[in-house]
Order: C-alpha cells, then structure tokens, then sequence
C-alpha cells in the first residue's frame, strides 16, 4: 500500500496522486503556494482519493474559499465507505471544524493525535497561533500548546514542520534560545518552510534582536512567493522592525505593498489584525495615520467580521471602527456575547472608543481588567504587545510615567530601553 511522508497508509492505488497528495502536504506544512494546485492534480489521478479532497478542503480554507472547502469535504464525505478507520477519523474532524464545532473539533483532534501522532493534517489543526488551541479562549492555552506540541516532537524527532511548531509553543513561553535551535534546525533542513522564518522572526523580536531580524526577513523574504499564506504576517514584522528604528518610508512602503487589505493574500483574520495592529502602532510611536486608512479597514471588518465571534478579531475590528469614527459598528463588540473571550472583547472595544474620544481615564480604567489575562484574546506575545503598549500610552497619557516605566520593565522588559511609544523615554 502507498504511504505518505510520515509512513502512513493512503487508501489510493495511484502513485501520482499519492506524490501530488505529498506535495500538498508540504506546501500546507511550509506555508507556501501551491497547495490547492497539488490536491487538483491528486484527485485527477484519483478522483476517489478521500484525503486529497480533505487537503483540498484546507487548502481553500487558507485561501478564505469557504464554499470551496465545504465543497470538498462533502467530497471526501462521500467517499468515506472506502478509506481505513485513521481516515475517517481525519474526515470527520474537518467536518466538525467547516460546520464550525470548534470546541469538538479540538477534542476529537487530541484525541486522534493521542494514537496517530503522525497523522500531520488532523494533528496541524491544534498547532500555531490561530490554530484550535490557540484560539480556545481557554486560560493557560499556551501552556497546553507546548504540551501538545511536546507530544507531537516525541513521536516525529527532527523532522523540520514538527520543529518550527514546537519551536512556535516555545517561544511563546518565553523558551527562547530553545526555540531559536529549533527554528534554525528547521530551516537547516527546508529553508522554505516560512513557518519556521516566521517564528525565528519571533523569537528574535522577543530577544530585542531588531537589527538582525530586520536584515533576516529581509533576506528571506525575497523567494517567498507573494500569493503565500504568510507573505503579509511576514511582511507585518518587518513593518514593525522599521517602526522600532524609525523608519516611517519603509514602514509604509511595505504596509501598502504587502499589509493593507488591497494588497495582502494572507486569511482575513491575518489581514485585519496585522492591518489595524500597525496602524495604531504607528499611531502610539507618534507617526500621522491618514484617516483614509482606518476607514478602509474599518469596511473591512465590517465585510469579513461583521458579527461577534472570533475574539482575537473582534477587538481589531473594534479598533478600526473607534479610529475610523463609526460608532454604530463599535456598538455590537461593546456588548459582545459570542465568543471564546467575549468577556475581554467588550471592555477594549469600549476602550478603543474612549480613546478615539481622547477620554484617557476612562479607556484606562476599561483596559486595566483585561490586561490580567488577555493571552485569553489569542495571538502572539508580539500581536497582544498592541494592548501592552497602549496600556503603557494610557499611563502616560494620565500622567502616570512612572507606572508606565515599571509596567514595562515588569510585563515587557524587551521594550524597556526603547518602548515605541511617543514620550516614553
């Protein structure tokens, strides 16, 4: 019988679709373009090959093609009589998740993995930022990530996706120099796995390393192909090295080339958040944000997230409409109810509409809450440092500059020379 990469059986006759099946595989793993275009030429060669139309399926889910996805599942569905019992499994757990059971799609993927911690496209779904972990809402989540990433290194040793994930948990635990082995044995062994360079990217800006994180995703950047999953995440790091030095014509260079909604290929949520952290970024650091922009991501938000729900998403929508002056759209995350953190979404989407109004001690006091515990939101250290800093701003803005120092120097250290925010220093 045919095996994928990981030693496990396909239930597919067709050795071209099993290494179009790999190839897909692989650019999903490394975050690269060309996945969708891979499983198609998978199910040419085998129309009936249940797990190319599940790749397909999350293919199209990278590429913000919904139906598209929901299409192939049904495919894969259909053709679920055929597979072994591990590929069931693999399809009902894509099912769960594109009828948006999140909650149970999580539980069933920890348990699969428990017994086929090889099985790569199930075990992805609970790995990196915006995966089902990293968006549970639940406290401690990226403690649970390392233990499940942990789970996944023990079963697949140095193979290079499982070691930019891991690495991934690591770093946002503050593991950094064993994230940073991790990120560069990975690249050692595909220097085109952006997930890797993403998370170098990381733990670089964790280490205070702007000079070398700069000149690293510079350099790396140029082969990534534009149309790639992380190509604007990638570029929104290195926005934000420029914003850390000061230099506002790269800063927005790269935002209206790689960041802003026209120009960006990443996922909605990677769009939004990327967009509208920047912005206010810039903002904090004392540059002009033309109102312009704020009223383009503010559409956007309004397009792809126009219900409560994603939380990590909602407070960026709701930052975009306090800056962009529409209040009507702020009100319903005001009040947010759904949601895995909807009790923190409702206090900073006040707090963002207090400042757009310029009340400083009023946003304060909405704020402070949340900052006990806003890992809940979701995102990064690096995405959540946009509640950090403009936690810090408050303080300033109240005249509190000594709390503002040592709320740095105690929840952020990395910034404490350099915080980039106008008048810290």
């Amino acid at each position: 019988m045919l095996k994928d990469r990981y030693g496990l059986p396909l239930t597919t006759q067709s050795a071209d679709a099993r290494d179009a099946y790999v190839a897909g595989i692989d650019h999903l793993l490394e975050a690269s373009h060309g996945a969708s275009a891979a499983f198609s030429r998978a199910l040419t060669a085998d129309p009936g090959f249940a797990l190319a139309h599940v790749g397909l399926a999350r293919a199209r889910m990278y590429e913000a093609d919904m139906p598209g996805a929901k299409q192939a599942i049904e495919a894969a569905k259909a053709a679920r009589d055929t597979v072994s019992s591990r590929e069931a499994d693999h399809i009902a757990i894509f099912d769960l998740l594109l009828a948006g059971r999140a909650v149970e799609a999580r539980q069933a993927v920890i348990a699969h993995v428990r017994e086929h911690p090889r099985d790569i496209l199930a075990a992805q779904l609970c790995t990196n930022i915006f995966g089902l972990i990293g968006v549970s809402g639940e406290p401690g989540r990226e403690s649970h990530q390392v233990a499940y990433t942990s789970r996944l290194y023990d079963a697949l040793g140095d193979d290079w996706w499982v070691l930019s994930v891991h690495g991934q948990a690591l770093c946002e635990v503050g593991r950094l120099d064993e994230a940073m082995t991790l990120m560069d044995r990975s690249l050692s062994l595909n220097n085109a796995n952006a997930n890797a360079s993403h998370f170098k990217a990381h733990t670089l800006y964790e280490q205070g390393e702007s000079d070398t994180g700069r000149a690293y995703l510079a350099e790396w950047i140029r082969d990534y192909d534009t149309r790639s999953l992380l190509h604007g995440h990638l570029s929104w790091h290195r926005a934000l090295w420029a914003l850390e030095q000061s230099d506002e014509a790269e800063l927005w260079s790269i935002y209206d080339t790689a960041i802003a909604p026209e120009a960006s290929h990443s996922i909605p949520v990677n769009v939004l958040t990327d967009a509208a952290a920047l912005l206010y970024r810039a903002d904090l650091a004392g540059m002009t944000v033309a109102p312009e922009r704020w009223r383009v991501i503010s559409d956007y938000a309004a397009r792809f997230f126009p219900d409560p729900g994603m939380s990590f998403a909602d407070i960026h929508s709701a930052l975009a409409h306090a800056m962009a002056g529409n209040g009507d759209r702020l009100a319903p995350l005001a009040e947010a109810s759904r949601g895995f953190a909807a009790d923190l979404v409702r206090p900073v989407a006040r707090a963002w509409g207090a400042i757009a109004r310029g009340e400083w001690d009023a946003a304060l006091d909405l704020l402070t809450p949340a900052m006990a515990d806003h890992a809940r939101l979701g995102g990064s250290r690096a995405q959540r440092d946009l509640l950090e800093l403009t936690y810090v701003n408050l303080l300033l803005k109240t005249g509190r500059g000594d709390e503002a120092h040592r709320t740095v120097a105690t929840r952020r250290p990395v910034f404490r020379q350099s915080a980039p925010v106008a008048g810290y220093a």
